[in-house]
């Protein structure tokens, strides 16, 4: 299993943005639907093995199994409005129970530190941060959780956690990536065993 966790530091708590502005009025919830797409699509097909956490505005985690979602698919619009369906069930989510909003996608009401430990008891937590470690000088762990932020930093608070949680700190290469492009570069890491294997 390899699992993503993308915090979305502006995005909407509630269901009522629109689909034609997800950059600007949804607060850059184009950026969390792109790294759905780069964590859960291949080319005619879902990636089985991955979770993918997106936690939104501190508030609410979105999880997504890949191996029991359907209808989902590849265009930003259609993830947001998923995602917008998700939020339309919030009351349903109560405490750290989560409701199946669609199959295979789960809101709960828990922001950025629940989410993390939760994380951090079913695998690694590596931190991608420009700031890292190069990721080709380590081996993948064997139940990677990465963790990003959306386009904006980390904040002081997510750092000291996960230094808490001890997370490891890696780079991927000499100039930061935007998210959804982080994530397509761990994958091919973890498909490749490391880049070692084609």
């Amino acid at each position: 299993m390899r699992q993503f966790v993308v915090i979305g530091h502006e995005a909407p708590t509630t269901p009522d943005f629109p689909l034609d502005d997800l950059p600007g009025v949804a607060g850059r919830l184009d950026v969390l639907c792109r790294c759905v797409n780069a964590a859960l699509f291949l080319s005619h097909g879902i990636r089985e093995d991955v979770r993918l956490r997106l936690v939104l505005g501190d508030t609410f985690t979105l999880r997504m199994e890949g191996e029991k979602v359907r209808g989902l698919h590849p265009d930003e619009r259609s993830t947001a409005a998923r995602i917008r369906s998700a939020l339309e069930r919030s009351d349903e989510a109560i405490g750290r129970q989560s409701v199946e909003t669609s199959p295979g996608i789960y809101l709960t009401r828990q922001g950025v530190e629940p989410t993390l430990r939760d994380a951090a008891e079913e695998g690694t937590l590596v931190q991608l941060h420009e700031d890292g470690e190069p990721i080709a000088e380590s081996d993948p762990p064997a139940d990677p959780v990465f963790v990003l932020s959306d386009h904006r930093d980390f904040t002081a608070e997510e750092a000291i956690l996960l230094d808490e949680l001890g997370a490891r700190r890696v780079r991927l290469g000499p100039r930061a990536l935007h998210a959804d492009h982080a994530i397509t570069v761990v994958q091919n890491y973890l498909d490749t065993d490391g880049f070692e294997r084609y």
